[in-house]
């Protein structure tokens, strides 16, 4: 079995990580913030906890340079791959040079300077990346437009205070291009390739231990506003990315990546999309699976949220990362239903 580091271990897709991990029978070093974190999940995995088999590190800040150096000098011997998904996604910020750039840029270079210095043993780093590092905002109503694993986001430094969303973007942006900079400097003695997973919009059911609908992740955030009620009277605008992947074909990818598929996908961009999505779509399928919320939910024929003709959005093409990973995708239906399953387990236990 693997030793594996996963950073991040508390986020909405690395919690899936984990579990994968585990039930795979690997050993796995994860990061957290805080102790109230890595107490869920040691609780969580006790059998894997009490074995050493899962070890729980707390790392509170990404943003300070070197703060990875103790957890990856501790561990780091025989260490042989390091999924690196920390990194801040919420528009819930004041300063996003402060509360965004620094923790993607500074969290991702610092990781990767730690691992060439303590860790030789890594051969396979992947750093979990965006759709926000591919898609061009000035191009998404252009159908001429196919967004694919080789196109960049143009967004520099000087764009992050044009608005919040753009501010993520280059955060996710900047912290890719920093990522394959390194490995590609002679300079930085890298001795393990990169792979980045670039997803969308990510659906899909909450880690049970870990979630609360007060601190949800901000892509399911739309789901719970839907079955809350905030949808009842106007369907709210999609937004510009329309495409989206469920957070379990997310983590299976981070997984085949860093321990199964060796160097099919080495150096890779993996682009991974299940498919279209709009905010009516995502009505419409909570209507027909859950006549219970009725009251909560925008009644049939309630306008907005409708995805955009095809002559007037962007295209996509991620058959590389498909072909690749060799994942069958989840549908939308069942992410849905599974992802408000779950919210309701959280909210009839809390």
């Amino acid at each position: 079995m693997t030793k594996v580091l996963l950073t991040g271990g508390s986020g909405f897709i690395a919690a899936h990580i984990l579990d994968q991990l585990l039930t795979a029978s690997h050993t796995v070093i994860t990061t957290v913030r805080s102790q109230s974190k890595a107490s869920a999940i040691t609780s969580a995995y006790p059998s894997q906890s009490a074995s050493s088999s899962l070890i729980v590190a707390i790392v509170p800040d990404i943003a300070k340079p070197g703060a990875f150096d103790e957890v990856i000098e501790q561990h780091g011997a025989d260490l042989e791959v390091v999924l690196h998904t920390a990194s801040p996604f919420h528009f819930k910020f004041s300063d996003p040079k402060k509360e965004l750039i620094d923790p993607a840029l500074i969290g991702t270079t610092s990781i990767l300077k730690a691992i060439a210095a303590y860790a030789p043993s890594v051969k396979r780093v992947v750093v979990t990346s965006s759709f926000a590092a591919i898609i061009n905002e000035s191009h998404v109503s252009d159908p001429s437009t196919v967004f694919s694993e080789s196109s960049w986001n143009p967004v520099t430094i000087d764009d992050i205070h044009k608005n919040p969303a753009t501010a993520y973007r280059a955060s996710k942006t900047l912290a890719e291009k920093a990522a394959w900079d390194f490995v590609k400097d002679p300079a930085n003695n890298a001795k393990f390739d990169l792979v980045t997973v670039n997803p969308p919009m990510v659906f899909g059911p909450v880690v049970h231990h870990l979630a609360t609908l007060e601190a949800i992740n901000t892509s399911n955030e739309r789901i719970v506003d839907a079955i809350k009620g905030k949808w009842k009277d106007e369907i709210p605008p999609t937004g510009q990315a329309y495409i989206w992947v469920d957070v379990r074909d997310v983590a299976a990818a981070h997984v085949k990546a860093g321990l199964e598929l060796g160097q099919k996908v080495s150096g890779k961009r993996l682009f991974v999309v299940s498919g279209w999505f709009s905010n009516a779509e995502i009505a419409e399928v909570l209507r027909k699976n859950f006549p219970e919320d009725k009251g909560q939910l925008p009644e049939e024929g309630t306008k907005g949220g409708e995805l955009p003709e095809e002559g007037k959005r962007f295209g996509y093409d991620n058959s590389e990362t498909t072909r690749l990973l060799g994942i069958e995708w989840i549908g939308l239906e069942k992410s849905l239903v599974d992802t408000v399953t779950s919210l309701k387990k959280v909210e009839g236990s809390s």
